[in-house]
């Protein structure tokens, strides 16, 4: 699997927003505002995502494609089409 370990400091920047989002309504803030942060916090975790989604397919499914396991690729395809069909809904 590929090393995704680069994303790390990313994530605890969304991490720390989304403890924000809990002091803000902790402290009763202006609804805008927590939506605003919120926001962010969402866009951070997406860019996450489609990073680890692009590593994903240069690496494990190129890998299952350039394999002789014909399985393993139809899996990994299934699982990638599975994968935007949810994202999709969102």
């Amino acid at each position: 699997h590929p090393d995704h370990s680069e994303v790390l400091p990313r994530l605890n920047r969304a991490m720390g927003q989304i403890n924000g989002v809990q002091k803000m309504i902790s402290e009763r803030r202006y609804c805008v505002d927590i939506l605003i942060q919120l926001r962010a916090a969402i866009a951070a975790l997406r860019n996450v995502e489609m990073d680890i989604f692009e590593s994903h397919t240069q690496s494990c499914l190129v890998n299952a494609l350039n394999s002789k396991d014909h399985r393993d690729a139809e899996t990994k395809i299934k699982e990638l089409m599975e994968l935007l069909r949810r994202r999709s809904i969102i």
